[in-house]
């Protein structure tokens, strides 16, 4: 028998969340099934989806009271009757909040590859930047391109494809110490704090010919005032809301959004499972350009399972740099 460390879902919240939603407990795992391995999990990836999935239903269905909480998450197959994914062979998916998890498919982790890279640049962060800029956005050289999250994972990957494609690229954090690792390490062309007074006005600043494409990760403010400085035929990258997520209720709608019909706009949502088929060419970009020094990466890790609740909620209060991971 196989025991397992689990954080499950104790209470559906209805506000903000809070470490009393998560429940600490174990489980013993049943005997393995043909087809099935059994993989001992090393790290696991802290997304804003998740606050969604805890919730309500999305594009995914809720996550039910008394289950484990769903999360990708990297590890070693330690028992196997699947061939594809023998013993000692390094996986990722969607293994959740718990030590050892039963799993009948998983992606492959090349040699060479590091779990915190599977689970970023190399996993779901790297594929949705690439999609998003690429596939979406498609910023043309000397355009202006604003990444809202631009401290984040998904947000820092972002801005240096906008780069590497040739666009003039505005980031939008939350300190200065933030602002200051967007530009100086990763590249930018510039960083707007949007604690720093008004974010219309500072973006009127760093953008004084308009937006072309926004990379919006937060919604709220920031989108609104971009939808006001936005240029013909602009892209606006609708990837997340997460200035939305936590707060117990919908806030109205942005009242710039009317400038998208003169300026003749487009929006479009996206939901990175969708574009599985990017995923290979997303990966060879991905090392070509680490390889090139053109993309960098930060990650803000914390120690054992039982923390995984408290870093969920940090990234609701801006506590992380980059991709928050777990390490088990």
């Amino acid at each position: 028998m196989t025991e397992s460390a689990q954080v499950t879902l104790a209470e559906t919240p209805t506000d903000k969340l809070a470490l009393s939603h998560f429940a600490h407990g174990t489980a013993i795992l049943p005997e393995l099934e043909d087809g099935q391995f059994l993989v001992e999990v090393k790290y696991l990836s802290v997304d804003p989806t998740i606050r969604g999935w805890v919730a309500h239903d999305t594009y995914l269905p809720k996550i039910a009271e008394g289950e484990v909480i769903r999360s990708l998450g990297a590890g070693e197959v330690v028992a196997s009757r699947n061939d594809a994914h023998p013993v000692g062979s390094r996986v990722s998916g969607l293994t959740g909040w718990q030590s050892m998890v039963i799993m009948d498919s998983a992606f492959p982790i090349p040699d060479g590859v590091s779990y915190e890279d599977a689970l970023s640049v190399f996993g779901m962060t790297g594929l949705t930047a690439y999609v998003g800029v690429l596939d979406i956005g498609k910023p043309e050289p000397g355009q202006t391109m604003v990444v809202s999250g631009a401290a984040g994972a998904v947000g820092s990957v972002a801005g240096q494809i906008g780069k590497i494609l040739g666009a003039r690229v505005v980031g939008v954090a939350g300190t200065p110490e933030k602002c200051a690792w967007v530009t100086d390490e990763l590249g930018f062309d510039a960083c707007i704090n949007y604690r720093d007074g008004s974010i219309a006005a500072q973006l009127r600043e760093a953008c004084p010919k308009g937006i072309d494409v926004y990379f919006d990760n937060v919604g709220g403010e920031t989108l609104n005032a971009v939808l006001g400085q936005i240029r013909d035929h602009a892209c606006i990258v609708m990837c997340g809301a997460i200035a939305n997520y936590d707060t117990g209720k919908l806030p109205p709608g942005p009242a710039n959004i009317v400038n998208v019909i003169p300026r003749r706009a487009r929006l479009q949502g996206f939901i990175v499972l969708d574009h599985y088929d990017r995923a290979r060419d997303a990966a060879a970009a991905m090392a070509r350009w680490i390889g090139e020094g053109r993309i960098k990466t930060r990650f803000t890790v914390t120690e054992g399972l039982d923390s995984a609740p408290e870093a969920l909620l940090g990234l609701f209060s801006g506590q992380n740099t980059g991709k928050t991971l777990v390490r088990l």
